[in-house]
C-alpha cells in the first residue's frame, strides 16, 4: 500500500463519526500577500491569470473581502491565525495553541484533513490542526527554490530538507497526490502557498513574463507617503529606495505579476487533478490571501498600513449550489470564511469561534454581510469602513483620512478636513472606537503629545 493511502486510511479509522456521504470536500487555496486586484478576469487587464480566472466563472468572487490587520510587520502570521480559528485580531493566538481551530474541528466532524505550505504560526500547532501534513515550509519568508521542507510523521514535524523543486511546485504536487490518493472521507484539503510574498523568485524556464514598461502604474502612486504612518522604515518599505520611481515601481510590479502567474499555473495544475477527481462534483474550492501589499500605492511597498490596497483581499468560492460567474459586494472578515464553509459542510464551530458565516451570500450574492469593518496596525493606524465611507486614524501623529470609496475607490482625495464632513468624521471615529474596543483593542486613538507628522527618508547607506 502507497504511504499516503496508508495515512489516509489510518486518519479514517481513528474518526468514527458517522459522516454522510453526500457532505462536501473543501480545497482551499492561501496566497501570501496577493492583492485583490492581480486577478485578469476581475480587472487587472495587464496580468494572466487563466486558472483564477476560471474560477471566477464558477463561483461568487467577493469585491470586498478583508483581513483585519497585524500587531507587527508580518501581517501574514496573525492573519493566519484569524483565519484558521476565526478570532478578531485582539484576541488571536498567533501560535494556535490556546484555541481549538477549523481544520480540527472538520477532522473531529469526520473529514480527512490535510495540508501541505506555508506554515508560519509555530511547528506545535500543526499536529493539532491537522491529520496529514506534508513538505511544510514552518518559516516566514525564503528563497522558494532553496527552501526547506519538513513532513508531520507520527503526529511529529520532521527535520526539514532541501526541496528540489520551487516551493509551489512540492505544495502542488503534494495536493495533487492527496486529491489522488482518494478515500471513503470527505476531506479538507489546505494548500497555503507563499507565494507571491517577495522574493518574486520562479523557474527560470516558467514562459510568463512582463515588460515593466507596459505594467500600469497603480492609480494612487506616489513617490513618497506624505506623512509618517508609525512604519515607514520597516524591511518592506526598504525593497525600494526613496522617491520610489515609476520604473522602479513598475519593475517590481512585473517580478510580482511573474510570480502571480506561477502560483496560476501551479492552481491549475490543482485544479486539473480535482477535475479528474471523483470529487470534483462534491467539492467548494476557495481562494483568498492573507494579505494585500502596496507596491507602489501610496509611496508604500509593503502591506504594513490600512489602505485598500493591502488590507483587502482576493476571496473566490465555488462549488455544489454556489452561482456561477457572479461577484458580489458583500463585506467579510477572511475570519469569516471557515465558519461559513463549517454551515455548509454541517461543521459545528469550535467554541471559541467567533466569524461570522455568509452562505446566505453564496446562495444569493446580493445579500449583504456586515455592516462595517474595523482594522488595526501596531498601536500606529486605526480605521473603519462601512458600504461607502472609510476613515482612517494615525494617533500617535494625530491625522486622520476620510475617502469615500465609491467616488474614490483608489484613496487619493483625503476628505477629513473638510467642514462639510465633521459630522461624518465624529460619526465614523465613535463608531471604529466602539468596535474597536469589542473585540479588546487597548490602544487609544488619541494620545496626549503627538510626535511630528513630517518625515524624512534615511539617508541610503554607504556601498
Amino acid at each position: 500500500m502507497k504511504p499516503l493511502r496508508l495515512v489516509l486510511l489510518l486518519a479514517a479509522l481513528v474518526h468514527v463519526s458517522v459522516v454522510r456521504a453526500d457532505r462536501p470536500n473543501v480545497l482551499f487555496f492561501f496566497a501570501d500577500d496577493q492583492r485583490a486586484d492581480t486577478v485578469a478576469a476581475l480587472g487587472n487587464k495587464a496580468i494572466r491569470t487563466p486558472n483564477l480566472d476560471r474560477l471566477v466563472r464558477s463561483g461568487v468572487s467577493f469585491e470586498r473581502a478583508y483581513m483585519q490587520g497585524g500587531l507587527h510587520g508580518a501581517t501574514c502570521v496573525p492573519s493566519r491565525a484569524m483565519l484558521l480559528s476565526s478570532r478578531p485580531l485582539f484576541r488571536i493566538d498567533e501560535k494556535l495553541l490556546r484555541d481549538p481551530t477549523w481544520p480540527a474541528a472538520f477532522g473531529r466532524a469526520g473529514y480527512t484533513t490535510f495540508v501541505s505550505g506555508k506554515w508560519h504560526n509555530g511547528e506545535a500547532s500543526i499536529p493539532r490542526s491537522f491529520q496529514i501534513a506534508r513538505q511544510m515550509f514552518t518559516g516566514g519568508m525564503t528563497d522558494p527554490l532553496k527552501a526547506k521542507l519538513s513532513d508531520m510523521v507520527d503526529g511529529k514535524i520532521q527535520p526539514a530538507k532541501l526541496s528540489p523543486k520551487h516551493a509551489c511546485e512540492a505544495f502542488a504536487d503534494e495536493a495533487i497526490a492527496f486529491l489522488r490518493a482518494g478515500g471513503n472521507q470527505p476531506f479538507f484539503c489546505y494548500v497555503p502557498f507563499d507565494a507571491p510574498h517577495d522574493p518574486h523568485v520562479v523557474p527560470a524556464g516558467f514562459p510568463v513574463r512582463y515588460d515593466p514598461a507596459k505594467i500600469p502604474l497603480p492609480a494612487n502612486f506616489l513617490p513618497q507617503h506624505p506623512w509618517d504612518n508609525g512604519e515607514m522604515t520597516v524591511r518592506d518599505e526598504q525593497l525600494l529606495p526613496w522617491p520610489r520611481t515609476r520604473d522602479g515601481v513598475r519593475s517590481m510590479l512585473a517580478e510580482y505579476y511573474r510570480y502571480v502567474s506561477y502560483l496560476d499555473s501551479q492552481i491549475g495544475r490543482v485544479l486539473d487533478a480535482l477535475e479528474a477527481s471523483p470529487h470534483a462534483a462534491n467539492t467548494i474550492v476557495v481562494f483568498a490571501a492573507d494579505s494585500g501589499v502596496a507596491r507602489g500605492s501610496h509611496g508604500l511597498v509593503g502591506k504594513q498600513n490600512l489602505y485598500e490596497h493591502s488590507v483587502r483581499v482576493p476571496l473566490i468560492v465555488a462549488g455544489p449550489g454556489i452561482p456561477k460567474g457572479r461577484t458580489t459586494r458583500a463585506m467579510c472578515y477572511l475570519h469569516d470564511v471557515m465558519p461559513t464553509l463549517g454551515r455548509l459542510c454541517g461543521v459545528d464551530a469550535p467554541a471559541t469561534s467567533e466569524g461570522r458565516e455568509f452562505s446566505a451570500t453564496l446562495r444569493d450574492p446580493s445579500t449583504p454581510a456586515r455592516a462595517e469593518l474595523v482594522f488595526a496596525y501596531r498601536d500606529v493606524q486605526r480605521a473603519i469602513r462601512d458600504d461607502r465611507w472609510k476613515l482612517i486614524r494615525y494617533p500617535l501623529v494625530d491625522r486622520t483620512q476620510l475617502f469615500d470609496l465609491r467616488a474614490d475607490p483608489y484613496e487619493t482625495t483625503n476628505l477629513a478636513d473638510r467642514p462639510r464632513q465633521a459630522g461624518r468624521v465624529a460619526h465614523l471615529t465613535a463608531a471604529m472606537e466602539r468596535e474597536l474596543k469589542a473585540i479588546g483593542d487597548p490602544a487609544p486613538l488619541r494620545v496626549a503629545t503627538p510626535k511630528p507628522a513630517a518625515w524624512t527618508p534615511p539617508k541610503p547607506k554607504a556601498p
